[in-house]
C-alpha cells in the first residue's frame, strides 16, 4: 500500500535568514542576500560577491570543541535539522526513532577544510594534517552529524548530485516513506564552498557573475544574466508518513505528490540543448503526481542566471507543460539567496511549501530586461497573493542530473 507523505518541518540558515522564518520573511520583503565577499581576500578574484550567511558565530549554536570538529558545512547542516526538527514537535514519545531516516546531502561537502588541511600539508608536512580531515571534508557527514546530533536511527544517507543533490534527496525521502521504509525523514541539503578554490573553480569555468552591483548579479530570465552567484546555507525539511503525523497532531505544511529524476547523458557541466532531461523529469513527476499539467499553480525554476540553464529550463517547461506553460507562474528565487548549489534545493522546497501555506508567489526579483527566448510568466519583482494549490520544484545538476519535485496543498 503507497502511503501518502508530508511534510511537518522546516529549518533552514540561508544568506537572507538565520532561520526559516527569517529566510520566508526575507523572500517576502524581495530581500538580495549577496554582497562582497568577506569570508577570504578577493584580491586577484574576478568574483567579488558572493551570497554568505551573515554575521555567523559558531560558538552560537555549538560549543568550541564541536564546532572545531564540524566543517561549516556540517554546521549549517544540523542548525536547520533541529529547526526542522523542534518545528515538526516529534519526540521519542510520539516517534519510534529507529524509523526517523536523515537524507541530507551536499553538493561537494567540506571544501574549506579541504582547501585549509592541504594547504597544511603543503606548508608543514603530512604529520601536521588534522586527524579529523577526513571526517570533516567527506559529503555524507552532514546526514551523519544529524543522526549523530538528533539521536536518529533509520536510514541515513547522502545522495551527491551536484546542484540537483537536495532535491534528489527529497524525492528519495519522500518515496522511502511511500513505501513503508521509515516513518520520517529528515530530508534536505547543505553547502559551504565560498572559498578560494571554490570560487576560482567555477570562476575559471566561466560560471559565474562578475558584476559589482548585486542587484545586477543574479538576475534569472532576465537578458543582460551572465552568470551565477555563489551562495551557502542548509534546508531541511521533515517529512513524515500521513497516518503517523495525524496520530500525533502535527501541523501539515503542505503534501508531496510526485517526483521525477532522469540524466542528460550529454556533457559535464552544459544542460542538453533542448532540455529533454530536465523535461522528462518533470513529465514523470506529473506522471506519478496523477495530475495534469495545467494543474500546476506554480514553479520554482532552477533559474541560476547563466545563459544556458534559464534558456534550456525555459524549454523544457514549455515542452513538459505544453499549452500549460503559457499561463504557469515561473519564478527563481536565487536573486534573493544566490545559487546554493547542494542545498539549493531543499532551500527552494522550504520556500514553495511555505508559498503554498500563505497563498502566494515569490517574485524573480531584480529582473529588468525581458528576454525573448525566456519567455515565460517569471513573476517580475513584486509578490503575487492568488490562489496555489500545486508547485513545482526544479533543480538541475553538472552531470545532466535533473530532478523535479510537486507539492500539493494538504487536504484531508
Amino acid at each position: 500500500m503507497e502511503r501518502r507523505v508530508v511534510i511537518t518541518g522546516l529549518g533552514a540558515i540561508t544568506p537572507i535568514g538565520k532561520n526559516m522564518q527569517q529566510t520566508w520573511k526575507g523572500i517576502k520583503e524581495k530581500k538580495c542576500g549577496i554582497d562582497t565577499i568577506t569570508l577570504f581576500d578577493i584580491t586577484g578574484f574576478k568574483t567579488s560577491l558572493a551570497a554568505e550567511v551573515k554575521d555567523y558565530e559558531e560558538t552560537a549554536y555549538f560549543d568550541r570543541k564541536q564546532a572545531k570538529r564540524l566543517d561549516r558545512s556540517s554546521q549549517f547542516a544540523i542548525i536547520a535539522a533541529r529547526e526542522a526538527f523542534q518545528d515538526s514537535g516529534i519526540t521519542q514519545d510520539n516517534t519510534d526513532f529507529e524509523r526517523v531516516g536523515v537524507f541530507v546531502s551536499s553538493g561537494i561537502g567540506g571544501l574549506k577544510t579541504i582547501q585549509e588541511q592541504c594547504e597544511i600539508n603543503k606548508v608543514k608536512g603530512n604529520n601536521r594534517v588534522s586527524p579529523m580531515f577526513i571526517p570533516m571534508a567527506i559529503a555524507n557527514m552532514p546526514a551523519g552529524n544529524i543522526a549523530i546530533d538528533l539521536g536518529v536511527k533509520g536510514e541515513s544517507i547522502s545522495m551527491v548530485t551536484a546542484c540537483a543533490s537536495s532535491t534528489h534527496a527529497i524525492g528519495e525521502a519522500y518515496r522511502t516513506i511511500r513505501y513503508g521504509s521509515e516513518d520520517v525523514i529528515l530530508a534536505g541539503g547543505t553547502e559551504a564552498s565560498i572559498c578560494e578554490v571554490g570560487i576560482a573553480g567555477f570562476e575559471n569555468m566561466k560560471a559565474l557573475c562578475s558584476a559589482s552591483d548585486k542587484n545586477r548579479a543574479s538576475i534569472p530570465f532576465d537578458k543582460e544574466r551572465n552568470g551565477f552567484i555563489m551562495g551557502e546555507g542548509a534546508g531541511v525539511l521533515v517529512l513524515e508518513d500521513l497516518q503517523h503525523a495525524l496520530k500525533r497532531g502535527a501541523h501539515i505544511y503542505a503534501e508531496i505528490i510526485g517526483y521525477g529524476a532522469t540524466s542528460d547523458a550529454y556533457h559535464i557541466t552544459s544542460p542538453e540543448p533542448e532540455g529533454k532531461g530536465a523535461t522528462r523529469a518533470m513529465k514523470r513527476a506529473i506522471e506519478e503526481a496523477k495530475i495534469k499539467p495545467e494543474d500546476i499553480d506554480y514553479i520554482n525554476a532552477h533559474g541560476t542566471s547563466t545563459h544556458l540553464n534559464d534558456l534550456c529550463e525555459t524549454m523544457a517547461i514549455k515542452t513538459a507543460l505544453g499549452e500549460a506553460s503559457k499561463k504557469v507562474m515561473v519564478s527563481s528565487t536565487k536573486g534573493n539567496t544566490g545559487h546554493l548549489l547542494g542545498a539549493a534545493g531543499g532551500v527552494e522546497a522550504i520556500i514553495c511549501a511555505k508559498a503554498i501555506q500563505e497563498q502566494i508567489v515569490p517574485p524573480t526579483i531584480n529582473y529588468q530586461e525581458k528576454d525573448e527566448e525566456c519567455d515565460l510568466d517569471v513573476v517580475p519583482n513584486e509578490i503575487r497573493e492568488c490562489p496555489i494549490h500545486v508547485v513545482m520544484s526544479n533543480s538541475l545538476g553538472f552531470g545532466g542530473h535533473n530532478a523535479s519535485i510537486i507539492f500539493k496543498k494538504y487536504e484531508s
